[in-house]
């Protein structure tokens, strides 16, 4: 079995590194943060007309027409950047709820608009704090409408449209969960912007009064084509993390090399080099877990959902460790605003909520492994 992207990946990846390093430096992620701005605008332009919006959108709709492999390059190299657009919103979990369960029409209305960056998509699917369980889904959906709200919406508050999870009046269990396309631009929905962690990329509660709402899928059939787009996007958003958690390596060793202390680089002193070493460990084993859900994704492998939650896990574990130990390395220097770790700890902190928190995937890996264990 063959886990190394071909060169044609390769040369994508590289491609989009130089695209991004020329187009997103840290400034431009400072400056959204420093300006209140929601994304940076030249840079989605930018995305749209390289085809990274559309890398899996089939030709017929405007998209490139490639594969999961050469989105999960893509998604890496943005997570190295730390883009501050709603990529992820936008091509893990509005594309591909279309994807799995979209109308021709719906299809035809939004995926080409979507591969463009004409729009932007997102998941509404919280409504308080905790994980989400079917009996949590309490936003009602009745003769086409929906009442209530959503939160931690993430690009809510930029969002030309939301997948959301509703149930008709009664029932608790799965089989009530259903999924609608709401245009979020009707009078019927209310936005209000949300503070986080990492303010590049925006969060908002969406409030939905008599909303207008277009069925996707099945009636009743949502949980389950929710819990495999939630796959897709938890390969996808590990190979963010991953590419995150490589940068902050990365300004790690650099500095390690550069820093002097007693007249040697601090790299040499013991503490700092079993901290790299560490944090190499735990970056090295994502990759290893991204790729075999990376392998399981493009082929449509009965293992996605294991390996999905595996790369789930391990790329939360990696970005969040890389990012705190840069800080360490950086010594007193690390905690101020002139330096960049920062800017990774605050998105290794926002990707580890994205999708539902690691105890979450945790709690899903466990019990999938004891079903296909009992099955075997």
């Amino acid at each position: 079995m063959n886990f190394e992207f071909s060169d044609d990946q390769k040369q994508m990846a590289a491609e989009a590194r130089r695209f991004l390093a020329a187009k997103c430096p840290t400034t431009v992620v400072r400056a959204v943060l420093d300006h209140g701005l929601p994304y940076d605008q030249a840079l989605w332009v930018g995305l749209a007309e390289m085809g990274f919006l559309g890398v899996v959108i089939p030709e017929a709709y405007g998209g490139l027409g490639l594969g999961y492999l050469e989105l999960c390059v893509i998604a890496e190299e943005m997570g190295r950047a730390l883009a501050p657009v709603p990529f992820s919103s936008s091509v893990f979990l509005a594309t591909e709820f279309l994807l799995a369960a979209g109308s021709d029409a719906q299809k035809a209305a939004w995926l080409p608009r979507l591969a463009s960056g004409g729009a932007i998509g997102t998941f509404a699917h919280a409504e308080r704090a905790g994980a989400v369980t079917p009996k949590a889904i309490q936003l009602s959906a009745a003769d086409g409408r929906l009442t209530g709200a959503k939160t931690a919406v993430p690009d809510g508050g930029v969002a030309d449209f939301a997948i959301v999870t509703a149930r008709p009046a009664g029932g608790s269990d799965a089989r009530g969960v259903s999924l609608f396309l709401v245009d979020l631009g009707q009078p019927g929905v209310t936005r209000t912007t949300l503070q986080t962690i990492d303010p590049s990329r925006g969060h908002a509660r969406l409030e939905f009064n008599d909303a207008v709402a277009e069925p996707l899928g099945a009636p009743g059939e949502g949980w389950s084509i929710l819990e495999q787009v939630l796959d897709r996007a938890a390969v996808l958003t590990a190979f963010e993390q991953i590419g995150g958690a490589d940068r902050a390596l990365e300004m790690a060793r650099d500095y390690a090399l550069e820093r002097m202390a007693f007249g040697r680089p601090i790299g040499s002193f013991q503490a700092i080099k079993h901290m790299l070493a560490d944090m190499y460990v735990s970056a090295t084993l994502a990759r290893s877990n991204g790729y075999y859900g990376a392998w399981a994704l493009s082929t449509g492998a009965a293992e996605l959902p294991e390996a999905a939650a595996t790369a789930r896990v391990s790329a939360t574990q990696a970005f969040q460790h890389c990012a705190k130990n840069n800080i360490q390395v950086h010594g007193g220097m690390g905690f101020t605003w002139a330096f960049d770790c920062h800017l990774f700890y605050r998105r290794s902190n926002l990707l580890a909520l994205n999708l539902g928190g690691q105890s979450q995937w945790e709690d899903k890996l466990i019990a999938r492994l004891r079903a296909r264990n009992a099955a075997a």
